[in-house]
Formats: structure tokens, sequence, C-alpha cells
């Protein structure tokens, strides 16, 4: 089993900066893929951003250049750093982790966190 949590969510200006955290319950050795997801109200879950054991990153076309993700292997954390907030960011933001062992693929999600862009 995994456990993921995440914070930094919050109420944020248009143009300003949040980093979200999510912490991981287990070493990263066994993960093979983490990322972002986000889901605003009414709409479908989207991706914002995946980062795979080999390093290589994913983007969602809307948050290039503005969203960046990174791992912290000794802290087991992961980050989303966000900036040039803009209104349609608002979302609550969940972290996700994908394990494969011979012959199964488990996926585990945190519990979202609120991020609200507006003046």
């Amino acid at each position: 089993q995994v456990q993921l949590v995440e914070s930094g969510g919050g109420v944020v200006q248009p143009g300003g900066s949040l980093r979200l955290s999510c912490g991981v319950s287990r070493s990263s050795e066994s993960i093979n893929a983490m990322g972002w997801y986000r889901q605003a109200p009414g709409k479908q879950r989207e991706l914002v951003a995946g980062l795979i054991t080999s390093g290589r990153t994913t983007y969602a076309d809307s948050v290039k250049g503005r969203f960046t993700i990174s791992r912290d292997n000794n802290k087991n954390t992961m980050y989303l750093q966000m900036n040039s907030l803009k209104p349609e960011d608002t979302a609550v933001y969940y972290c996700y982790a994908e394990i494969k062992v011979p012959g199964a693929t488990f996926l585990y999600w945190g519990q979202g966190t609120p991020v609200i862009v507006s003046s």
C-alpha cells in the first residue's frame, strides 16, 4: 500500500505562484511514474504534469513554461512549482504514483489540494 499526501494549495492572485508538495509513503525506487492531475468544477480530470523514473517529464500544453514538476528522492516528495497562475488554473490538484510489479500495475492517488486563482 502507498499513501500520498498533498499540501501547498490555497488562494492566490492571478500572476502569483504556489508550490504543491506530495509526500509518498514508500521509497521512490519502486515507483515507475508520478505526476499531477487536476479537476476543475464541472470538468473532467486532466493530466497537468508527469515524471517517469528516467527523469523524462511531460506537461499539458496549457501549463508549459509556467509549471515545473520535480522530485526529491531523499525526502520521498514530489513538487509542482506553479508560476504565472491564471484563473483557469483553479482546480483541485491530485498527485498520483504508478507502481509496476511483474504482471500488475497499481495506481495510487492523494486526497487532493485545492488551488484557487482569483483577484
